[in-house]
């Protein structure tokens, strides 16, 4: 019997140590999570590793904040009677200073063949699931040396290939925003307003070329895979024309165009597609809600985001300008979206249009850039959709407006330590809605770490 344990914890040991040998490695055509991932946008085409056969990376991130928020309103009350009692349905959610649920991810990175690498997310904890589930999963393929055709190599010196369920490569604000648990690329806690994040099914050509981008895709238009409700799907159709170039040791300069178009859907998310929950945690949100049921995190997973709900047709364009001068940094997001939703069972009468500014300014300092300050003016203006009861009765244009102030410590490259100030403002909002004279603004402190 001791001599069957002893084996099987030599076995263990030794396939531990493997596993932590391969762990270790780094992938090739691979943008990584940690510090280094920095201001990489697409992946590039350097070959930087031998190929020696099938590796796993194993990675993860874990994020926790400490919320310091405070809200109010000017909604007119709405009372209803619930449980015997009159309650006011426009009555913002009492809150205090507390921490947030933890958010955690595992990150498989596996290199299959030379130049072919499959990248596998799941989020382990979540604000709107507390439970494991996947993000996506993709093939990346930068070398197609199976074809064994000269041509082919030739182009696969500038061309990349992905296919599978994955973040689409829509501007360039999804490099730097944070993504549930992985936080080190977005030197604030909070992503913008208006929020331009999802997955979904397709297959994508990246080409570049000194300096010269050009990204072309193609996907099923929605977060996941339908069959029902035959005619009401089109495809969707994703661009990106840009230039960036390192063009002196201290001047970096960066230019993306990008276009996302679809003729219908039953349920775009382009503007809905961020699953893992906005980091503001129940600012703006209800106590209470008509059907009389509990306002949780998870439930209310979008607070102080906005929704433009053109989740039919939509033709979205943003272009984004980085300039990047020794420690100093700036990025623009300059976007418009223009669309309309889905009523019920009916269409939008006439298309609505969404536009938003924001403004990053970012100056790292100290040994390899380890501390930074940051700054950012965000603000987004559009109509709402009108009521299923009155779809031809234009809704409020509204404005929202977010000033973020932060700093930030990359402990290691590993480990970011990081607090804001954030403000944000409602206005144009119906004296029946609950974001009437809405605001909400303190601080917010986060730690996280991603390998």
């Amino acid at each position: 019997m001791k001599k069957t344990i002893l084996s099987l914890s030599l076995m263990l040991g030794l396939s531990l140590s493997s596993f932590a040998q391969i762990t270790l490695s780094d992938m090739k055509y691979w943008r990584p999570y940690d510090k280094r991932g920095l201001n990489v946008f697409e992946t590039g085409k350097t070959d930087t590793a031998t190929f020696e056969g099938v590796k796993v990376r194993l990675g993860g991130g874990f994020a926790q904040q400490f919320q310091g928020l405070q809200h109010k309103n000017t909604a007119t009350a709405i009372m209803q009677t619930q449980s015997g009692a009159e309650v006011n349905m426009n009555q913002l959610m009492p809150i205090e200073n507390g921490f947030n649920l933890a958010s955690a991810n595992l990150n498989l990175d596996v290199a299959l063949a030379d130049g072919i690498r499959l990248n596998l997310v799941t989020y382990l904890s979540s604000r709107h699931h507390s439970e494991a589930w996947v993000k996506g999963g993709y093939i990346q393929i930068d070398k197609a040396e199976f074809l064994n055709s000269a041509l082919v190599n030739k182009l696969f010196e500038n061309l990349t290939l992905r296919v599978g369920h994955m973040e689409i490569n829509y501007g360039d604000a999804h490099f730097r925003r944070t993504d549930n648990a992985h936080a080190l690329q977005n030197p604030f806690v909070g992503n913008y307003i208006m929020d331009a994040f999802t997955t979904e099914i397709g297959a994508e050509a990246i080409y570049q070329y000194k300096g010269f981008l050009a990204v072309g895709s193609v996907t099923g238009g929605e977060v996941q895979g339908g069959i029902q409700s035959p005619g009401m799907r089109k495809p969707s159709f994703i661009g990106k024309l840009g230039y960036d170039s390192q063009l002196s040791e201290d001047l970096r300069v960066r230019l993306t165009g990008s276009v996302y178009t679809t003729a219908g859907s039953v349920r775009n998310t382009l503007y809905g597609g961020d699953r893992a929950g906005s980091r503001y945690f129940l600012v703006m949100d209800p106590a209470r809600v008509a059907s009389g049921a509990a306002v949780t995190p998870a439930t209310h997973f979008t607070s102080g985001h906005i929704n433009p709900g053109l989740t039919n047709s939509l033709t979205a364009l943003v272009i984004n300008p980085f300039v990047k001068f020794k420690g100093l940094e700036i990025f623009g997001n300059f976007e418009q979206a223009k669309g309309k939703g889905r009523l019920g069972a009916a269409d939008e009468p006439t298309d609505r249009t969404w536009r938003q500014l924001g403004t990053d300014l970012v100056y790292r300092f100290g040994g390899n850039e380890n501390f930074y300050v940051a700054g950012r003016y965000n603000v987004v203006e559009g109509r709402l959709a009108p009521s299923a009861a009155a779809p031809t009765v234009q809704n409020n244009n509204v404005t929202l407006q977010r000033v973020q102030a932060g700093a930030g410590w990359f402990v290691t490259k590993n480990i970011v330590a990081k607090a804001e100030y954030v403000k944000q403002q409602y206005k144009g909002f119906a004296p029946s809605d609950i974001r009437h004279g809405g605001q909400f603004d303190g601080f917010m402190i986060e730690g996280a770490i991603s390998f």
